[in-house]
């Protein structure tokens, strides 16, 4: 029997970014297998699981494991705490660039809190001079970061965090936006097709005028700010107990706002609300998450990432009808997240500082991907009522059988060493979850203080014949697709797995309405203990309080953060629809919501 993706392209990313030189597929999934099993019975229930890719981990997991390669299996981590210090000190800013270097170097991209560092022209005593401020800082990170090559051929990503209450967080807002002498690049990319050779000339011309290229900026949004916004009220900047300015906080919203129209960025993250749902409540406080936004970590904190491929869940009837297979998925959980579990052990870490975060604590993050294309093939259209009570399904069984999974292990191996049952269960997430685990986690204790995320799985998903990536929706039914490899940027045609194995064509992003991608979000967010990294795309022809509503509405309703991508901004992006250039019709089939029948054009 042959495994693995069947797209040439998908074989060559797979191959590329996680297999040794001269490796198959099977042979690099083995490698990973056997790197993860307790023993021999685990391995024959595991090894089946990966090698028909119901359960992909992390490409950092899978280019490590059992690999002779010097890199770390976890995709990323959150810096220690930034100390205002410049280089006195453990946590200084020189001692925390060197250990992003270090961490990257490993393959470990790194999310930051600029929240600590003193506002521009405060005074440093010692010197009796001015502060810079933390935007300067942040520029010799995002340069260190240019410099470092990680595993699988990519820059370390990044993610830069400032608490919006923070004194230049308006600077911090338009940090990544062009400078006034850009505008004649911008003017001559606009006068070009997107994508063109023309058009990423230009665009090649503008990265080299930003101040800030590799990272991605979320604000930290308060609930005090947010109810400040609600209500219209002015609203303090302060650092260090000292009020530096007061400001009214719609306009300030307004230029948030603004930016992410145009550019996409920043980023929200409701730090309140993630605060109160975390496990681990009691003995950590987190400022920052991991470059995408679905690990909310402490500092040193590290993700280790999964996905279950929920194509591969779709089975078929005698009589030619599909439905979602649970009974295999349910089956999965167990041999998963006992692997998932082991690598806490077994891999390799940058720094002595992550490798005691992560045994004290033995956080995982356990999601999904290819939601859009396993539910539309069920005749479920994206967002629709029936799509969202499947997703809660769904999402529902994984979370409760990776909470029982790891009270198993507890059971057997013991429990993470913070552990504070009580405390525990008072998290706004345990509170969530049915009283039979809650009892389980009191009487068996648990091996992982988190299990659940849910990660962009842009390649991960690309390497498995392209399934709609995460919980989003298809992006379109052929994708132009920008790749970075060895020899440089390729483009190829990718044609969406929904069609090409389903025969099945679901809502594209321009179909989806900015109420079911919240819907989705939300539905998400209920069953994930760290966060969803998710995009709203919005159309253009978005009202602008709408608009805004789309951030405000994500926080009223618990979500942990939100990024939005407005299609007629000024971001350009790596995916391009080649709908318009189909040569050969696509057979298109409806099918039965109910019964699951296929009726094919």
């Amino acid at each position: 029997m042959s495994y693995g993706p069947t797209l040439p392209i998908s074989q060559e990313t797979h191959a590329e970014k996680y297999r040794l030189p001269g490796e198959s597929f099977e042979e690099g999934t083995r490698r990973v297998a056997v790197g993860l099993a307790d023993d021999n019975d685990h391995l024959g229930r595991l090894a089946p699981i990966l090698l028909h890719q119901r359960f992909m981990a992390g490409g950092r997991v899978q280019a490590a494991i059992g690999s002779p390669k010097d890199v770390t299996a976890y995709n990323c981590f959150v810096s220690g705490t930034i100390d205002d210090s410049f280089v006195e000190g453990a946590g200084s800013i020189m001692a925390r660039l060197h250990q992003a270097a270090a961490t990257m170097r490993k393959g470990g991209g790194i999310g930051y809190d600029f929240s600590t560092l003193r506002p521009e022209k405060a005074l440093i005593r010692k010197l009796m001079s001015a502060s810079c401020g933390p935007i300067p800082f942040i520029r010799i990170f995002d340069a260190n970061g240019r410099c470092i090559s990680s595993a699988g051929h990519r820059g370390g990503a990044r993610m830069g965090v400032m608490r919006v209450d923070h004194p230049n967080i308006r600077d911090f807002i338009r940090m990544k936006q062009p400078p006034a002498e850009a505008a004649p690049v911008m003017e001559a990319m606009d006068a070009c097709e997107p994508g063109s050779p023309e058009w990423m000339k230009w665009y090649s011309c503008l990265q080299k005028l930003l101040d800030v290229k590799g990272f991605n900026i979320s604000v930290a949004l308060t609930d005090e700010f947010m109810e400040c916004v609600q209500q219209g009220s002015p609203f303090n900047l302060r650092f260090g107990g000292k009020v530096y300015e007061t400001v009214e906080a719609r306009e300030l919203w307004e230029l948030m706002m603004r930016s992410t129209w145009d550019w996409a960025e920043p980023g929200a993250l409701f730090i309140d609300t993630i605060n109160r749902m975390n496990n681990l409540w009691y003995c950590e406080r987190i400022a920052a998450t991991n470059p995408c936004g679905e690990q909310p970590l402490p500092p040193f904190g590290a993700c280790l990432l999964g996905s279950f491929n929920l194509v591969k869940y779709i089975a078929t009837r005698s009589d030619g009808t599909r439905y979602f297979d649970f009974n295999q998925l349910r089956d999965d959980i167990r041999p998963v997240v006992r692997a998932m579990d082991n690598v806490v052990d077994r891999t390799r870490y940058p720094l002595r500082e992550q490798e005691a975060e992560a045994q004290s604590k033995r956080r995982m993050g356990l999601g999904v991907t290819g939601l859009a294309n396993a539910l539309e093939a069920l005749g479920h259209p994206y967002g629709s009522t029936e799509f969202l009570q499947m997703q809660h399904q769904i999402l529902s069984l994984i979370a409760r059988w990776c909470y029982i999974a790891s009270t198993e292990l507890a059971e057997e191996k013991g429990s993470f060493p913070l552990l504070d049952v009580d405390k525990f269960l008072q998290s706004g997430f345990m509170k969530t979850m049915d009283e039979e685990v809650r009892d389980l986690v009191r009487r068996r204790g648990i091996r992982n203080s988190h299990l659940l995320s849910i990660a962009p799985t842009g390649t991960i998903s690309l390497s498995a014949d392209n399934v709609s990536s995460s919980i989003e929706p298809v992006f379109a039914y052929q994708t132009e697709r920008k790749i970075n490899m060895p020899g440089g940027m390729i483009t190829e045609v990718i044609p969406d797995y929904g069609v090409a194995q389903f025969g099945v064509r679901g809502k594209r992003c321009s179909d989806v309405t900015v109420a079911e991608h919240l819907a989705v979000l939300e539905t998400a967010t209920r069953h994930v203990d760290s966060a969803v990294s998710k995009t709203c795309n919005v159309p253009a022809d978005t009202r602008w309080s709408d608009f805004q509503d789309i951030y405000m509405e994500a926080w009223r309703r618990g979500c942990k953060g939100i990024t939005t991508y407005q299609v007629g901004g000024r971001r350009a992006g790596i995916l391009k629809s080649a709908d318009a250039k189909e040569e050969k019709p696509v057979e298109v089939c409806h099918v039965d919501p109910k019964t699951g029948a296929r009726n094919c054009e």
